[in-house]
């Protein structure tokens, strides 16, 4: 008996010992099919965009920055591949890198000094920037003029030309009164150009991020019932109005509200940028004013009901998202309280509106 006992316990045991060896090489196995999922790409569409290595950044800060960026699915994964494939020795510099690659050709592209843009410089476009200010920025590092952007910016032939390419840019673009014809469709980002270089390379540049973005919300915006060109005005409005990110979704359902019984936005955003005067300092609290609402401009949504004739600045993505995704709401109404937090008001009514701006603007 005592040696039955003995094998059943040695067999017992052996049973655990294949079980947790079992276990064992499941979690690894899953361990292993999830490590090597994070090392894919992110995305099947190729999207290029720029990204830079500052000189003495450890592998560390550069995987997590890729990851924080959104160029890789993961940022401890690839720091592990960067240590245990020799490709750690990351270089400083100026890159174009193409999401739709994987995180091991990113990372041996990034090990290459090659790979570099030689003589590039960095230019950011900030949601909310006008056309003009953004030619100023690329000017001011590029050979390329301020004017020779706008210009190219606002040439029919040109631009026409591009429609096959950018499906965003349609017609409605080239109606009499619209200051800047590409206006609205300059995606914010990050942007690397050369110093020696062209306004049609520049704006092509541009112009890509700016097709990257609308492929993602190119169904919604056919589905919303209403055009491209009323999607980016309206989302330029809603960037501007906007202080928060937050707040981008009630607004834009105020401003659908108004736009569904025909009542005028009354956005004073948009008279600043129909007398086009610089955004800072007294003359831009002046425009805001409300001897200015009469203006007779196409772009004053006080004067005319409805959406102006063009986007007042150029958008990012979450004003975008907010435009095609509002928060729907009963409210025709909103103030901010610029003297407090920053904190938006909603009200149903004008008398309640006008008390919210007695409460907290006076």
């Amino acid at each position: 008996m005592a040696q039955k006992k003995k094998k059943k316990r040695k067999l017992k045991v052996g049973n655990l010992l294949i079980l947790i060896a079992l276990v064992l090489v499941l979690i690894g196995g899953i361990g292993w099919f999830v490590y090597q999922n994070d090392l894919t790409a992110v995305q099947k569409n190729s999207e290029t965009v720029s990204f830079e290595v500052v000189s003495g950044q450890s592998a560390k800060t550069v995987t997590a920055n890729l990851d924080k960026a959104g160029i890789i699915r993961n940022g401890t994964a690839a720091l592990f591949y960067a240590k245990t494939s020799s490709l750690g020795s990351i270089k400083a510099g100026n890159y174009e890198i193409d999401k739709s690659w994987s995180t091991p050709k990113i990372l041996e592209y990034l090990n290459d000094a090659k790979s570099a843009i030689a003589d590039a410089v960095s230019v950011t476009i900030v949601e909310g920037d006008w056309a003009k200010d953004i030619a100023t920025k690329i000017a001011a590092v590029t050979n390329v003029s301020a004017d020779d952007l706008m210009n190219l910016w606002n040439d029919t032939d040109y631009l026409k030309g591009l429609e096959a390419d950018y499906p965003f840019i349609t017609d409605d673009i080239f109606q009499d009164g619209i200051r800047v014809k590409l206006e609205g469709y300059l995606a914010p980002n990050t942007y690397q150009f050369y110093r020696t270089t062209t306004a049609e390379d520049i704006t092509r540049k541009i112009l890509d991020q700016s097709l990257a973005v609308y492929a993602q919300y190119k169904d919604q915006i056919q589905a919303s019932g209403y055009s491209i060109h009323q999607i980016y005005t309206l989302a330029s409005i809603v960037q501007y109005e906007s202080g928060k990110e937050a707040d981008m979704k009630m607004i834009a359902g105020v401003f659908y509200n108004r736009l569904k019984i025909d009542m005028a936005l009354q956005s004073s955003v948009t008279v600043c940028y129909a007398i086009d005067v610089e955004k800072n300092g007294d003359s831009w609290k002046q425009c805001e004013a409300a001897e200015n609402t009469d203006l007779d401009s196409p772009y004053n949504t006080y004067k005319y009901p409805g959406l102006p004739i063009g986007p007042i600045e150029n958008p990012g993505v979450a004003a975008l998202d907010a435009v095609l995704n509002p928060t729907a709401n009963d409210y025709y109404y909103f103030m901010a309280d610029v003297y407090g937090d920053g904190t938006v008001y909603y009200a149903k009514t004008l008398d309640e509106q006008n008390a919210n701006v007695q409460k907290y603007l006076k």
